[in-house]
């Protein structure tokens, strides 16, 4: 083998996290013709007619107990993630998202000490984690040293983050019966647009798929629902499956990171040194929760 499962799994995570740091700009992109509630649909709907194509066989019902797990985690990481994201965005900065945003690793492993008793961080990870927290915020403020307190749309971001260290941990004990993992993601797609369904009608949801005819459009939302959900969501579930949840979960700090690259590159925004500092502080923060830099002991 030229790489252990590990490594894999670690690899399979800096490629998802590159391609999930490219949705901000897609979707900035959509957001001119389409509603959020409108992108998120069409996106995972894509995604999962695409997991139909790269598996096209039927997943057996596998019980209530098992059936329970995924529909969990499809209602956690498909639905109420992403619209308590967006939701909040409407209420609070995207500022105050970002930085909220940052406790997604660590609700993960404090779910993790209750939850999967083989997946007990130790101290370097938390230590990891303030470090890329700090340099979140960094990024986030770019600068503006300004945060201002939306409580409701403050408290959604951090549901947000709270559903999606719930997913984490219900895809990796998912992961634990040994099914297909695009069968078993295609599972979870497929109970989160159920959820899904009644927010269509809350948020004033509108089919209009004249829209598509803009080749702009159309390359957006197939890269996200194509790129962005199904195959990373894919290829991180495999990796929670090969490194765990927690371990998995820091990479979610490269994200900011890689959508200020896309960001500075593709719509030509600009890159303080105060974003410069903070990628140096979240790339350290990854690294040291990830074992890369040792703390010495005394």
């Amino acid at each position: 083998m030229l790489f252990s499962s590990r490594t894999k799994g670690h690899l399979i995570a800096l490629m998802t996290v590159f391609i999930w740091g490219i949705t901000y700009v897609a979707t900035k992109v959509l957001l001119t013709d389409f509603k959020p509630i409108e992108i998120l649909f069409f996106r995972f709907t894509l995604g999962y007619a695409t997991l139909w194509l790269l598996a096209p066989r039927f997943f057996a019902w596998q019980g209530i107990k098992q059936e329970l797990m995924f529909l969990g985690a499809g209602f956690c990481g498909v639905t109420c993630y992403f619209l308590c994201e967006n939701i909040a965005l409407t209420y609070t900065t995207a500022s105050n998202v970002g930085v909220i945003t940052t406790l997604a690793p660590v609700f993960t492993a404090i779910l993790a000490i209750f939850f999967l008793k083989t997946e007990k961080p130790a101290k370097s990870f938390y230590i990891g984690c303030l470090f890329s927290m700090i340099g979140i915020v960094l990024i986030t403020l770019n600068g503006k040293f300004v945060l201002s307190v939306n409580p409701l749309g403050d408290l959604l971001a951090v549901f947000a983050c709270l559903f999606w260290a719930c997913y984490s941990i219900l895809t990796k004990r998912s992961s634990n019966y040994g099914y297909n993992i695009i069968l078993l993601t295609r599972r979870f797609f497929l109970y989160g647009l159920m959820f899904m369904l009644p927010a269509l009608y809350l948020f004033d949801f509108e089919w209009n798929l004249s829209r598509f005819n803009q080749p702009v459009n159309l390359i957006n939302i197939l890269f996200l629902g194509v790129g962005a959900s199904a195959i990373c969501f894919a290829s991180w579930n495999y990796a929670v499956k090969l490194v765990g949840a927690v371990k998995i979960s820091i990479y979610i700090y490269l994200v900011p990171i890689l959508t200020i690259i896309n960001a500075v590159v593709i719509l030509d925004e600009p890159f303080t040194w105060i974003a410069a500092i903070g990628t140096l502080f979240t790339l350290s923060g990854v690294l040291l929760s990830e074992g890369k830099i040792k703390l010495k002991k005394h």
